[in-house]
């Protein structure tokens, strides 16, 4: 071919290049994304037991360094001072390790039989709230119940749960059980009041954090409807918390409630109410205002680069790809959980604003299945606490990405907030308030029918 032929051609493919480089992209609907990868780029592929506990694979290598400290040190068990290695647990505690209620960084279980279990913590209050709005606590007891003690020192309480059974059933005439639980606080360390109110809370999954944190405020907002508007039965409405380091009210998006703002409130939060330990968020002791109190002024018991560390850990804990997501039945299911109006509150996709200080977490579309805002789930799944602005009915929607892998990583299937439901289908037919249609259309669905919906949350 002569040069001054190849000189055109070149200059050509340049000018189309170019062309296409100027042009405005078009914008993706959800089809176009691929639903596989739940947590965008940061997805990993791993069914096992340690299906939660990868970090991001696209991690800058300074950052995989923190991780790994972070990593460490929710696996440590703190011990009470004198100790030299990781001190400060206590006094009065729920457990010595994140690790110990987030097992494999993931979902704990309730007390069953006669069993010992971290897992599950009680948060109380009394009637009327604090000085930011949030729940009033409870003299001599705080926000939370502390069933632990270190040598010395008395726990603030036991509770003893029971369960009374009650059969129901499908239209089609199976019937199915669920199991209510009764929570009875006992041998606490100084008389309660009568007017105390309780929240069991189950601890959840902590991987694809940093992915919810990074959802936009906007985005959030423009799907919560809390006086229901369009009259469609669903009103999400946002939470709206104290924010210590901002010093102001912002959105909720973490915890059973959303009555966290962040990664590092929510981390902070636990360290001090869980374990007991200080830091620069939490500087005071757990029984701040008990009797059993030292009144020692001393330092934090969690520097705050290791808090940090923590924060940065959780941030980057990769999502477990979906499995089956082609399989015939599943795509019946997830045909099911649309006509259900399931998707109204457990919102398929979102997408991460754009971080240019943290890239691996920038512009990823993501299929979290929540929408981080309240809903009034019923009186029977009612805990009647307030906490901010949730009603004592009000919950938020807990994301679905890797709820299949529960028994795989924790070898149980107990789900909603305190572990009551012992299957996924138990989890569906609890649901109420907002939710009663959707649980109404799954009665009326035939075995085939329930088991295939049932097959398609086990994909996520």
């Amino acid at each position: 071919m002569p040069y001054y032929i190849k000189i055109f051609f070149l200059i050509l493919l340049f000018s189309f290049l170019l062309l296409e480089s100027c042009k405005k992209p078009e914008t993706l609907t959800e089809n176009d994304y691929n639903e596989w990868l739940s947590g965008g780029s940061q997805t990993v592929f791993d069914k096992s037991s340690s299906a939660f506990k990868h970090e991001f694979p696209f991690l800058r290598e300074d950052k995989i360094e923190i991780h790994e400290i972070g990593d460490a040190l929710f696996e440590a068990q703190f011990i009470s001072a004198p100790s030299v290695i990781r001190p400060g647990l206590g006094p009065v505690f729920n457990s010595n390790a994140c690790s110990s209620c987030h097992i494999a960084d993931g979902r704990g279980k309730p007390i069953i039989a006669n069993e010992t279990s971290a897992s599950l913590l009680f948060r109380i209050s009394i009637p009327g709230s604090n000085e930011h709005g949030g729940p009033n606590p409870v003299p001599g007891f705080g926000e939370q119940l502390q069933t632990n003690a270190i040598y010395g020192t008395q726990a603030e309480s036991g509770v003893t749960t029971t369960y009374t059974n009650q059969f129901y059933f499908f239209d089609d005439s199976t019937n199915y059980e669920l199991q209510i639980p009764t929570y009875t606080i006992n041998n606490s360390y100084i008389s309660m009041p009568s007017d105390i109110m309780i929240s069991p809370r189950l601890s959840r999954p902590v991987f694809g954090l940093g992915l919810l944190e990074s959802i936009t405020e906007e985005d959030i907002l423009d799907h919560a409807d809390e006086y229901d508007a369009n009259s469609d039965g669903i009103s999400g409405k946002a939470n709206y918390v104290w924010d210590i380091q901002e010093q102001k009210l912002v959105l909720g998006r973490f915890g059973w409630k959303a009555g966290q703002p962040s990664i590092i409130q929510q981390a902070a939060l636990a360290f001090n109410q869980d374990m007991g330990i200080t830091n620069f968020l939490f500087p005071n002791e757990n029984c701040y205002d008990q009797t059993q109190y030292d009144k020692l002024n001393d330092e934090y018991e969690i520097s705050d680069s290791l808090l940090y560390a923590i924060r940065l850990y959780l941030r980057t804990l990769a999502v477990p790809a979906r499995r089956n997501a082609d399989d015939e039945t599943v795509l019946k299911g997830k045909q099911i959980f649309t006509q259900a109006r399931c998707y109204m509150c457990h919102r398929p996709m979102s997408k991460t604003k754009v971080n240019v200080a943290f890239p691996e977490l920038s512009n990823q579309t993501i299929f979290p299945y929540t929408d981080l805002l309240l809903h009034d789930m019923g009186p029977s799944l009612a805990d009647n606490r307030s906490d901010f602005l949730a009603s004592g009915e009000e919950w938020r929607t807990p994301p679905l990405w890797g709820i299949g892998l529960t028994e795989s990583v924790n070898g149980h299937t107990y789900f909603l907030h305190d572990g009551r439901a012992r299957s996924l289908i138990e989890a569906v037919m609890w649901h109420g308030g907002e939710a009663e249609s959707a649980k109404i259309f799954v009665k009326a669905l035939s075995q085939a029918d329930r088991d295939a919906l049932i097959k398609f949350l086990e994909s996520l």
